[in-house]
C-alpha cells in the first residue's frame, strides 16, 4: 500500500523489534530470555501477559543511548512502510524512572534520533508524554509535571495508557488539567477493554480530543452519534484489537461501521512486533475486509493530520506532501 500514512497511536517501547531487544539485553547483561518464543518473537498470553512482557522488554532499555538507538530503528521501519508522520507515546516511567532530570536526558536522545530520521528518511516524529494508568494517579501527577516542563515543538501531547480497568478517569483530572495548561494536545486510552460508559466518563472528565482505540463505542448508537457530532477522533488499532482478542477477526472489527456513521477514525499499529503487524498490513487488511481504497485512505490520512498534535510549520510541510500524492477527498 503506497499511500502516505500518518500514525497517531504508537508506543515507543512496544515498537521495538525482538532482535533489537535481544541484542541489547545481551550487551546490557539483562536476562529476559523468557519473553521470546521459539521463533524469536515476543511471547505473551492475554492482556495481562502482554503487559508483563512489555515491562520485561522495556527493562532492557537502560539509558538515553538505548532510547536514541530504539527511536532511530523504529522510525526507519516506519518510513519503510510509507509513514510520513508518527506520534510516539513516551513514558518518563520507562525513560528515567519518573525522575525529571533523567527524563530530560532521555528525551534529548529521542529527539536527536528523530531529527536524524527526518533528515535521512523524511519521516516527522512528535512525542506524546504518557502516564501509565495502573501505576496510579499520584505517579501520573509526576509524569504530568515532566510533560509540563518539556512541552514544546517536540513534546506536543499528553496521554493515558495502561490497564484501562484500573482507576477511574476522574482520578486523573489533575494531570490532564496540568497538561492542558501547558498547551499539550490530549488523548487517552478508552473503549478497548471497557464499554461506552467508560468512554463517556473519559470524555467528560479528561476533555480529550482523541481516544486511543475507542472502538467499543459501537455498542451504543447514541454515543456513536455524539462522537460523530463532536468530532472526537478515534485512534483505532484493528490488528492490535484482533491479536488481543477484543474482536475475533478483522471482519468483526467496527472501524468501517464507525467511519460510515461519520466518526473520525485513524489507523495505527499500537505495538507492532507484539501483534505481528505493520502499517502496510493494517492498510491491506482494511482493503481486503472492507473494500477500502484510495478515497478512504486519503480521507483517513487527512483526518490524522487534522488531529495531529503538531506545530504549524510541520503541519504545512506534511499537508503539502499529502496533497502531492493524496489530495483531499471531495
Amino acid at each position: 500500500m503506497q499511500f502516505p500514512k500518518l500514525e497517531l497511536h504508537l508506543h515507543l517501547e512496544g515498537a521495538a523489534p525482538p532482535a533489537f531487544i535481544r541484542d541489547l539485553a545481551k550487551r546490557r547483561k539483562v536476562d529476559i530470555a523468557g519473553v521470546f518464543d521459539d521463533q524469536g518473537q515476543y511471547r505473551w498470553t492475554g492482556f495481562d501477559g502482554f503487559l508483563s512482557t512489555y515491562d520485561a522488554v522495556s527493562s532492557a532499555l537502560t539509558g538515553p543511548q538505548d532510547f536514541h538507538d530504539l527511536t532511530l530503528c523504529v522510525l526507519e521501519h516506519a518510513a519503510a512502510q510509507g509513514v510520513i508522520y508518527t506520534e510516539a507515546f513516551l513514558s518518563p516511567d520507562f525513560c528515567g524512572g519518573g525522575d525529571g532530570i533523567a527524563w530530560r536526558d532521555h528525551l534529548a536522545a529521542i529527539e536527536a534520533a528523530a531529527e536524524t530520521a527526518q533528515a535521512r528518511w523524511g519521516i516527522v516524529m512528535r512525542g506524546v508524554v504518557t502516564c501509565i494508568r495502573h501505576l496510579g494517579p499520584e505517579q501520573a501527577r509526576k509524569i504530568a509535571i515532566c510533560a509540563q516542563e518539556t512541552a514544546g515543538q517536540f513534546v506536543t501531547g499528553f496521554g493515558l495508557a495502561g490497564n484501562e480497568t484500573m482507576f477511574r478517569p476522574q482520578d486523573f483530572v489533575w494531570p490532564f488539567d496540568a497538561a492542558r495548561e501547558a498547551g499539550l494536545g490530549l488523548t487517552a486510552h478508552a473503549g478497548e477493554w471497557q464499554g461506552p460508559d467508560a468512554i463517556r466518563a473519559t470524555l467528560r472528565d479528561l476533555r480529550v480530543t482523541r481516544l486511543g482505540h475507542g472502538v467499543r463505542a459501537i455498542e451504543d448508537a447514541s454515543l456513536v452519534a455524539s462522537l460523530a457530532e463532536s468530532g472526537v477522533v478515534l485512534e483505532t488499532c484493528p490488528g492490535s484489537n484482533v491479536a488481543l482478542g477484543v474482536y475475533a477477526r478483522l471482519h468483526d472489527h467496527p472501524v468501517a461501521k464507525l467511519c460510515d456513521a461519520g466518526v473520525k477514525v485513524t489507523v495505527s499499529t499500537d505495538d507492532p512486533p507484539f501483534f505481528g503487524t505493520t502499517m502496510t498490513r493494517e492498510y491491506e487488511g482494511l482493503a481486503r475486509c472492507f473494500g477500502w481504497g484510495g478515497s478512504e485512505f486519503a480521507r483517513m490520512a487527512h483526518t490524522a493530520l487534522d488531529a495531529a498534535f503538531v506545530d504549524a510549520p510541520a503541519r504545512k510541510l506534511l499537508q503539502k506532501r499529502l496533497e502531492e500524492t493524496c489530495p483531499t477527498p471531495t
